[in-house]
């Protein structure tokens, strides 16, 4: 059903915003704000809050479908990170030459503030707080925004920050072609969303790297140079910026490192160090983001003493690696934010007891085979979570003592709770997106805790 609300100029809006999410929503509000004719239309049905923003700053909007002769005629659209350019109404859009832009791309135009930005296949949102966390602390005036807090657009026509912290998806990052960051955190490159990109890591890979266009030499690109595919792509790139790379391997000039059980930084003259046993969290993975911030911080001129606080301090963020409870001597952790196998890696990597691991989702073209050793090692049981569980089975069948399904988080954490035995851990880390049972891996991790927390 369509349902347009108010009336909007005889002539066709210059900007047209599709999807009616967080980000469609501060876009269209931006642009209202910035005085264009703007029109919203979704396909699907508006959250309330949605449409009770949209009704208060009084914008056009549909819902229930895409009324085309009305998009088509748009002068430019800003398309939402979630709908993927094989849309139908994307392809006539690209073929007729309208330009499609990011919300990210769109509020770029209107912000001066100083951009710090993150991606990276897995990190990305402990990065961005750690570094945000970080630089409130130095008391500076910053936004949060991108994949993670209030709309980047929505701040921009609301607030007025002198610096935002953006973590930026390589869905996001596809529609930017002017933006610019002044710094740039590139965390790795592993295999996720290959369904997206044709199957192919080259083309993810390079829209990984689109954090990086238009930089100058006065601005810092930060890059971990143990990851091996963000090397074999970082002589392919131009950059003028500043590089300054991280890594648990190597010692570098300038940048971090780690050795003799410190992390050490440094940038231009500033030099820091701390024990890798001090740092709040704890993990190969995790040191590698801290690592990351604090670069980050000494090319922002935040004191060293901000940069120890700050990191031995910082509290994790929901659904990554996330303690819920102990439940009869068993440990239950929440890391649904693991929605690919790099992330399941990692997660399982850092356990230290035997593992009832609860996997599944919506495969995204997974390559499973560099979890097999891990899952030998360390995994007593398997849960798969699902609607579709069978490459779960052919991967892992032959690699745990205990395989089992489940289709809803409740079955699986009851399932795991006869599994378990005193001194193991409960671990949800799915290597697969969500949307088969759960409406996204926050909606998958909170279910999984409240399932946990009525045992």
């Amino acid at each position: 059903m369509t349902n347009i609300t108010h009336s909007f100029p005889d002539s066709s809006p210059r900007l047209v915003v599709l999807g009616g999410g967080e980000s469609g929503v501060g876009a269209a509000i931006l642009a209202q704000r910035k005085g264009l004719h703007v029109f919203l239309s979704d396909s699907g049905t508006l959250k309330n809050e949605a449409r009770e923003l949209l009704e208060e700053y009084k914008i056009p909007y549909e819902e229930g479908r895409h009324s085309e002769a009305i998009i088509l005629a748009a002068g430019e659209v800003i398309k939402s990170p979630g709908i993927p350019d094989s849309a139908p109404v994307v392809r006539k859009l690209r073929a007729q030459g309208t330009p499609v832009i990011s919300e990210m791309e769109f509020a770029g135009r209107y912000c001066n503030a100083k951009k710090i930005c993150i991606t990276g296949s897995n990190g990305k949102t402990t990065t961005t707080s750690i570094i945000y966390f970080l630089l409130r602390n130095a008391g500076l005036n910053v936004g949060l925004a991108g994949n993670i807090g209030k709309s980047y657009a929505y701040q921009v026509a609301t607030e007025n920050y002198d610096y935002y912290v953006l973590e930026l998806s390589s869905f996001q990052l596809e529609g930017m072609h002017e933006f610019k960051a002044d710094i740039a955190v590139l965390l790795n490159i592993t295999p996720d969303h290959l369904d997206r990109y044709d199957y192919s890591l080259e083309n993810y890979a390079r829209a990984k790297f689109r954090i990086t266009q238009n930089m100058s030499k006065d601005d810092c690109f930060i890059f971990c140079s143990d990851d091996e595919i963000t090397m074999s792509h970082l002589n392919k790139i131009v950059l003028q910026a500043q590089l300054l790379p991280f890594s648990q391997t190597t010692k570098v000039a300038q940048g971090a490192y780690a050795a003799d059980e410190r992390l050490y930084a440094q940038y231009r003259e500033a030099k820091f160090s701390i024990l890798i046993e001090e740092l709040a969290l704890q993990g190969k993975h995790n040191i590698y983001n801290s690592m990351a911030a604090a670069v980050a911080g000494q090319a922002l001129n935040v004191r060293n003493e901000v940069i120890r606080e700050s990191l031995t301090t910082f509290r994790g963020v929901e659904h990554r690696l996330e303690p819920v409870l102990k439940v009869r001597d068993v440990l239950y952790i929440n890391d649904s934010k693991a929605t690919n196998v790099n992330s399941a890696w990692y997660a399982l990597e850092s356990m230290r007891t035997g593992v009832i691991w609860i996997a599944g989702g919506i495969d995204k073209g997974n390559d499973y085979t560099d979890l097999y050793e891990l899952v030998r090692q360390k995994v007593k049981g398997m849960i798969c979570l699902g609607a579709d569980n069978d490459k779960l089975h052919r991967s892992f069948a032959d690699k745990v003592p205990v395989m089992l399904d489940a289709q809803s988080m409740v079955e699986a954490v009851n399932v795991a709770y006869r599994l378990a035995e005193p001194g193991d851990a409960v671990l949800l880390s799915p290597a697969c997106a969500s949307f088969d049972l759960f409406e996204n891996y926050e909606d998958r991790g909170r279910q999984f805790k409240e399932a946990v927390r009525t045992l």
